[in-house]
């Protein structure tokens, strides 16, 4: 969004580009511009407070078209989110939906409406003291609510950003990016248009709502006491009429695209929380290379004398995933009526085994002696394969964790080890390989049950 700027501390006049001012157009000859300007005049804001009626107060000389930038600490006073704390941290805590990242005492997590900030929004500057501000609940309908009483007030159809400051990943500084929009298309979707040069827009999508709200934070400043921004000249970024745009929530990009859902000391940890058994998957492929970076992970896990005590066999083709499973099924069966089973019971038993046959991947991860000692002791000996069976399952475990990253459900089923001989024949396996069950990969068909909590005091002994 090209162009120049006209920015003051108060309404601009007729002359400067101000109230009277042609749409988009400035005394650069017709090329792009937009003036912005910080709103005096607004009073301190208490509960209750109607925003609308005290910035049409300020006689902000608005028109149709116009943007206001409206502070998200003014929205949050007005609709008493002012809460007495004495610990902060507490508050923190009752905000936080998702601890993505921590430093010190430093939070990045996700709050309840779903952004990912610094201590959930919640601040203690400018506020008394002793209290903190909560983010707004809702801050597109708090901006629907200024939008609407400003058109009642004033009779101007104007777009209204209620924004917050925000650090940013990869970047020194903070900005201000809208949390909250009505009347304002907060996106600009460019794909399938193309460039200067006649190429392909295949990616670019605008976050104009940021960018407006940035533009705002440069005249409204921090500490100047003047909460409320006007922009004019972008007219053709509001939405006409009672026809309303998707609010700032469309901003928020879903779990299941972010690509960068997880922070720095927290990530494996939520790595962790993600992993759960999936039983059930859809139709669509998995990508071999998310389960060879999987692999990667999986084989960095702690092992005895500097060994590497796993394997892991990869079935990609359904002919070979039917092969082994139907081999391992005649196996069970025939256990099964060795143990005395009904057929009844037989069927119903193996039909518990369908997670993986109903898993477009399968692994075959196998633990394997090379490097262990043999010392012709049985107690020692014993404990030489213990130390290599752990190492396996860390590595087993690594490898469901980074599949979790992917984005891949799992299921670890441990059927392979009851019939490793036939295991190896089928696969081809050397004797050595001990199979150490079979994890069915996929992408999941639904949403995971929600994990139970447990107390980690109830599995701790101190001495």
């Amino acid at each position: 969004m090209s162009g120049s700027a006209g920015v003051g501390d108060g309404r601009p006049g007729a002359g400067d580009g101000g109230p009277g001012a042609s749409d988009g157009a400035a005394a650069s000859g017709g090329a792009p511009s937009f003036q912005v300007w910080a709103l005096g005049g607004i009073p301190e804001v208490r509960a209750g407070d109607d925003l609308a009626k005290l910035i049409a107060a300020a006689e902000p000389g608005l028109v149709d078209g116009d943007i206001l930038l409206v502070t998200s600490k003014i929205v949050s006073k007005a609709e008493g989110r002012v809460l007495r704390a004495a610990d902060r941290e507490a508050a923190i805590d009752a905000e936080t939906v998702r601890v993505v990242a921590r430093r010190g005492t430093l939070r990045i997590v996700e709050n309840r409406q779903g952004l990912v900030l610094a201590a959930a929004g919640v601040d203690a500057s400018n506020t008394p003291a002793g209290t903190v501000l909560l983010l707004p609940e809702d801050s597109d309908a708090s901006a629907r609510a200024i939008r609407d009483g400003l058109r009642d007030t004033l009779g101007v159809e104007v777009g209204v950003v209620v924004t917050d400051t925000f650090g940013r990943p990869w970047r020194n500084g903070l900005t201000d990016v809208a949390i909250g929009a009505a009347g304002v298309r907060v996106l600009d979707d460019l794909r399938g248009g193309t460039d200067a040069y006649g190429n392909p827009l295949s990616a670019t999508v605008v976050a104009t709502a940021d960018e407006l709200a940035a533009a705002g934070d440069l005249v409204k400043g921090k500490a100047e006491g003047l909460p409320v921004a006007v922009v004019r000249g972008l007219r053709h970024v509001v939405s006409p009429g009672d026809e309303d745009t998707a609010g700032a929530r469309a901003l928020v990009r879903g779990a299941a695209d972010d690509m960068f859902r997880l922070g720095t000391s927290e990530a494996v940890r939520e790595a962790v929380t993600l992993r759960r058994t999936v039983r059930e998957f859809t139709d669509e492929p998995v990508d071999p290379g998310a389960v060879r970076r999987a692999v990667a992970a999986a084989v960095t896990a702690p092992a005895p004398h500097h060994t590497t005590p796993w394997r892991f066999v990869l079935l990609e083709s359904a002919e070979s995933r039917t092969r082994l499973l139907d081999a391992m099924r005649d196996a069970w069966i025939e256990d099964l009526r060795r143990d005395g089973r009904s057929e009844e019971s037989i069927a119903k038993r193996v039909r518990r085994g369908d997670v993986l046959r109903n898993a477009p991947y399968l692994v075959v991860p196998c633990l394997v002696m090379d490097g262990s000692h043999t010392y012709g002791d049985e107690r020692r000996d014993t404990a030489e394969r213990e130390m290599f069976v752990v190492a396996a399952g860390a590595g087993v475990q690594n490898f469901l964790v980074a599949l979790a990253g992917e984005r891949l459900g799992s299921a670890w089923v441990s059927s392979t080890m009851f019939c490793r001989s036939v295991v190896r024949e089928v696969l081809s396996l050397p004797s050595s390989w001990d199979p150490l069950g079979a994890v069915a990969v996929g992408h999941a068909a639904g949403v995971p049950r929600e994990r139970g909590v447990r107390d980690a005091e109830a599995f701790l002994t101190v001495r």
